[in-house]
C-alpha cells in the first residue's frame, strides 16, 4: 500500500518559444535563456518556485553547476533578495542529485541516486513533508513526466526560436490535462507560467 503524504512533485525549467532548453551547440548554449534570466518577471518567478519545497532533486549536470554559482549569492549581501533567498534555500535544503559516475555527493545537505527517476521520486513523495522541486534539470523532469509523477510546472518561455537543440516535451509522453494557476508577461516578452496536473 502506497503512503499518501501530500506531497507535490514540482519542476522548473525555462524554455525558447521553439520548447528547447538549451541551443544546438550543447548545454552551454543558453544564449536564448540567459537575458531573461534576471528580469523582475524571472526574479518573481524563481521567488514562486521554491516556495514550499523543502527537497531540490537535481541531475548531476545542474548539480555541479549550481555549486559553482548559487552558494557565492547566498553569502552576497549585496545580492538580489530574491536571488539570495533561493540561494540559500538551495544551500541549507535537503538535495537529492542523480548520476551514474559520481561517487559521492558535491553539496552538504546532498546524496547521489543511480536508479529510475521516477522510482527514487515515487519513494520521496510517499515519505516526508513539503514540495519535491525538480529544479532545472530536463533529465530528470523528462522520466517524470513519462510516469506522470509531475503534480506542478514552473515554466519560464523565453521569446526566441533556436531552431535546434533537445525538447522538453517529446513525442511518445502520456496525454495528460494541465490548468493555469499563474501566467505573468515581462518586458521583454518573456512569460513566467505555473501549470497544475488537472487529475
Amino acid at each position: 500500500m502506497t503512503t499518501v503524504t501530500g506531497r507535490r512533485v514540482t519542476a522548473n525549467l525555462s524554455l525558447t518559444l521553439d520548447g528547447r532548453y538549451h541551443g544546438p551547440g550543447g548545454p552551454g548554449d543558453m544564449g536564448a535563456i540567459v537575458p531573461y534570466a534576471t528580469t523582475e518577471v524571472a526574479r518573481r518567478h524563481l521567488s514562486r518556485v521554491w516556495e514550499g519545497a523543502t527537497t531540490a532533486v537535481l541531475g548531476r549536470r545542474n548539480a555541479e553547476g549550481f555549486l559553482g554559482f548559487w552558494p557565492a549569492v547566498a553569502a552576497d549581501e549585496h545580492a538580489d533578495p530574491r536571488d539570495r533567498g533561493y540561494a540559500k534555500w538551495l544551500v541549507d535544503t535537503e538535495k537529492v542529485v542523480f548520476s551514474t559516475t559520481l561517487t559521492e555527493a558535491p553539496w552538504e545537505r546532498a546524496r547521489v541516486v543511480n536508479a529510475p527517476a521516477a522510482d527514487v521520486v515515487a519513494d520521496l513523495k510517499a515519505t516526508g513533508s513539503g514540495d519535491i522541486l525538480v529544479n532545472s534539470s530536463a533529465s530528470v523532469i523528462k522520466p517524470l513526466l513519462a510516469a506522470d509523477l509531475v503534480d506542478r510546472l514552473h515554466l519560464m518561455v523565453c521569446p526566441e526560436i533556436v531552431g535546434g537543440g533537445p525538447r522538453l516535451f517529446e513525442d511518445g509522453l502520456p496525454p495528460t490535462k494541465w490548468r493555469v494557476a499563474h501566467h505573468e508577461t515581462g518586458e521583454l516578452g518573456e512569460t513566467a507560467a505555473i501549470y497544475d496536473r488537472a487529475r
